[in-house]
C-alpha cells in the first residue's frame, strides 16, 4: 500500500505534497527536520491522504496535486 498525502505546515500554512510507503514513518522524518524541503517548515500536520495499489499510481496523483489542474480539483473539493 502506497499513500499521497498532504502536510500542512502549523508554521507558514503552506502545503506540502508526497507520496510513500509508511505515513507514520515518513510524517516523524518531516517533524524531525530529515527532509530538507520540509526542514524549516516544522510542525507539519497530516491534512489529507490518498491510497494506492502501486508506487507508480501514488506518484502519479501527487504529479496531479502538484499542477495547475491539480491545485483546482483540490481547491474545488476544499482540501486546500
Amino acid at each position: 500500500m502506497f499513500t499521497t498525502y498532504i502536510l500542512k505546515s502549523q508554521k507558514d500554512e503552506g502545503f506540502y505534497f508526497g507520496h510513500c510507503a509508511d505515513m507514520n514513518r515518513r510524517l516523524a522524518n518531516h517533524n524531525s527536520g530529515k527532509v530538507r524541503s520540509t526542514k524549516f517548515r516544522t510542525p507539519l500536520i497530516l491534512h489529507y491522504l490518498e491510497n494506492f495499489e502501486s508506487k507508480s499510481e501514488a506518484y502519479r496523483r501527487e504529479l496531479f496535486f502538484k499542477s495547475l489542474e491539480g491545485r483546482r480539483w483540490l481547491k474545488e473539493k476544499n482540501i486546500i
